[in-house]
């Protein structure tokens, strides 16, 4: 069936919307998120990071919580329903701004019940609808979905055009990746260029391949024989993680800021101790999310070699 030229529109517009979907908690949606537009951004490519999480972890990632920029989620409740136009904050980072979540979310569930005894599941296109006008500014726009929020899982499954599904290798990931094909098969009716973009293991040990294997069969099996498991995956580091969220800085920067640390005997020699350290970890973790970016880009290159886009750049990704 023939679209209208709206909808032509919309798809154009939102053609590298990426989000990152799980209907589990804990299993690196967020910290994802924000290291992946944090990359991309680092590469020279324009970033929207949406966060569509009431917990609001972006803005502890990155620095912002609390801030006179922080609106916990006002502005982004407002566009999603139509009362306002979407205005991210500018500049968190070089190349990145952010539509910031937060309690003001709150509402949001409550809303869409309500529309749905109006419009229907076309209610699920609201977040599109608010992205839309504002995403050929953007090379990418990558959005945080919340954990465990079917209606709000709705909004970005039918907002995107990938998802990428992060999982654990535990049983709870996998059974909330498992729940996340269910809806993404009734999402591509209305959504018709939804695609998965792959999987991506987070929080695994280096040198748990037959692990890998695993995961690779139950992401097979879940989404009817397609494989994506991404090659690139994302050791565990706690300290890491700490380090992180405590110092609202992205891996690349930890690692930085590694770089600058002084040796721990200089600080013992010097009498300068001031607080932890960053882990050692922190560069390896860095390199892991990379390597994530790395691999979204050439899936995206092969995808719009194959399917060519009018959003960004016109011969892809570059």
């Amino acid at each position: 069936m023939a679209k209208h030229a709206e909808e032509v529109e919309r798809d154009q517009a939102l053609s590298r919307t990426i989000a990152l979907v799980n209907d589990k908690g804990g299993v690196g949606k967020t910290t994802l998120a924000v290291n992946l537009a944090g990359q991309l951004a680092g590469a020279g490519f324009s970033c929207l990071l949406v966060d569509l999480n009431r917990q609001a972890n972006v803005a502890r990632d990155l620095g912002y919580r609390d801030s006179d920029s922080d609106d916990h989620g006002r502005n982004l409740f407002d566009a999603i329903t139509g009362r306002d136009a979407l205005r991210p904050i500018p500049g968190v980072r070089a190349g990145l701004d952010v539509a910031a979540g937060g309690t003001e979310l709150d509402d949001l569930v409550a809303w869409m019940v309500t529309r749905m005894g109006r419009d229907g599941p076309k209610t699920n296109l609201a977040l599109g609808n608010a992205l839309a006008p504002l995403a050929p500014n953007y090379d990418f726009v990558v959005i945080d979905s919340p954990p465990e929020a079917t209606f709000l899982v709705d909004l970005c499954l039918y907002a995107a055009r990938w998802i990428l599904i992060p999982t654990r290798s535990d049983g709870a990931g996998l059974d909330g990746m498992a729940n996340v094909a269910k809806r993404f098969t009734v999402a591509q009716q209305y959504n018709t260029g939804l695609s998965l973009l792959g999987a991506v293991l987070f929080g695994t040990g280096v040198r748990s391949t037959s692990i890998h294997d695993e995961v690779r069969g139950q992401i097979e099996a879940a989404f009817g024989g397609q494989s994506p498991l991404f090659a690139a995956f994302i050791r565990f580091s706690e300290k890491t993680a700490q380090d992180g969220r405590r110092l609202g800085r992205l891996a690349h920067e930890l690692e930085e800021d590694l770089a600058d640390q002084p040796s721990w005997w200089e600080e013992l020699r010097d009498g300068k101790r001031a607080g932890p350290r960053i882990s050692a970890t922190a560069a390896s973790v860095a390199g892991d999310y990379r390597n994530l970016a790395l691999e979204v880009l050439t899936v995206l290159r092969a995808a719009e070699e194959v399917e060519p886009t009018d959003a960004g750049n016109e011969e892809g990704v570059s």
